[in-house]
């Protein structure tokens, strides 16, 4: 019987390469987007012969139910939030009904139409924020420092809730930073990518950043997304730290990035205080002990494979060589 995949989400850098790998597994594949004048389909246009969008929205339970009735999916990959931490300080309220109360309609959906289906949440690092020892693993406190990881915490754990009360077989993956060509250009390492890219073909002549001090654990997104498959192919649901175990300051990907173009980064980068979080997370890195040896997941890509993969795509984009995403 073939699988049918919903993955929420599908329009951003993670459901782009989701949906890229399931489809080479023999899966059906349904995106939900938001009915919103904005959307943006770049990301899988050149998936959308072979998957199939349809409306709905975390914010309303009754078009999720609708959306489980109708297309019967195996497997539910919610992968759809308010995913920026800077914009969370300044739409809180909307972050914690996204990010954190459409988790509880999504999972109380699949309680309702089919308990059978297999959930993937989306946890993240930003739920360890100040953190209580380095590395991370499954084990270590939360303290997050932003709505952004707030919300993501009560996501973490309304799906722990949902399984252990309602046996439903769901996992969260608590996925450290990962990055690629597809990343918004909100983000700093794709502003680092793509900036690095305009200065060189003289396009600017600086770049405006904020804490160059804050490290993260850095990978690629496409090694990343195979362990959300992963997850959901074990006998027994659980959660999994997924990351590369390596650290990597905002300053060394700038180096990186500027040095692949030949350029030196301190001669364009200017620090700007209003780039500052209220409240900064400084320290990143993560321990997939756990995904390693219960998935068998891995991850093929160095740090500074990834930033010159970011960077020469964002040349090629720059200087007209290919389509946006491609």
């Amino acid at each position: 019987m073939t699988k049918r995949a919903l993955i929420t989400g599908i329009t951003g850098q993670d459901g782009s390469y989701l949906a890229e790998f399931l489809l080479d597994e023999g899966y059906e594949v349904v995106g939900m987007v938001r009915r919103s004048s904005t959307v943006t389909f770049e990301r899988i246009a050149h998936l959308q012969d072979r998957i199939g969008t349809v409306h709905g929205d975390l914010l309303d339970q009754a078009s999720l139910i609708d959306l489980l009735r109708t297309y019967r999916p195996t497997e539910v990959y919610n992968l759809a939030a308010q995913s920026f931490v800077q914009t969370s300080f300044g739409q809180p309220v909307l972050t914690g009904e996204i990010t954190a109360l459409g988790v509880t309609r999504l999972l109380d959906a699949i309680r309702i139409v089919d308990p059978d289906i297999r959930f993937y949440q989306a946890s993240s690092s930003e739920m360890f924020g100040k953190v209580h020892e380095v590395p991370q693993n499954e084990d270590t406190p939360f303290h997050p420092r932003s709505p952004y990881g707030v919300a993501k915490v009560y996501g973490h754990w309304i799906t722990v809730n949902y399984r252990e009360s309602y046996g439903l077989h769901a996992s969260s993956g608590m996925l450290f930073n990962h990055e690629s060509p597809r990343r918004g250009l909100e983000f700093v390492t794709r502003k680092i990518s793509h900036g690095a890219a305009r200065i060189k073909l003289g396009l600017d002549r600086e770049l405006r950043l904020g804490n160059l001090e804050a490290h993260r654990d850095w990978g690629f997104a496409g090694d990343y997304v195979k362990a959300m498959w992963m997850m959901l192919q074990q006998e027994t649901p659980d959660d999994y730290v997924v990351a590369a175990g390596r650290t990597h300051s905002v300053r060394e990907f700038c180096n990186v990035a500027f040095g692949h173009l030949g350029l030196n980064w301190e001669d364009h980068v200017v620090v700007d205080e209003q780039f500052f979080r209220p409240a900064e997370v400084d320290l990143l890195v993560g321990d997939a002990t756990k995904a390693r040896t219960v998935l068998g997941w891995k991850d093929s890509t160095t740090f500074e494979e990834l930033v010159v993969m970011m960077v020469d795509a964002d040349m090629d984009l720059l200087s007209g060589k290919l389509r946006p995403i491609s």
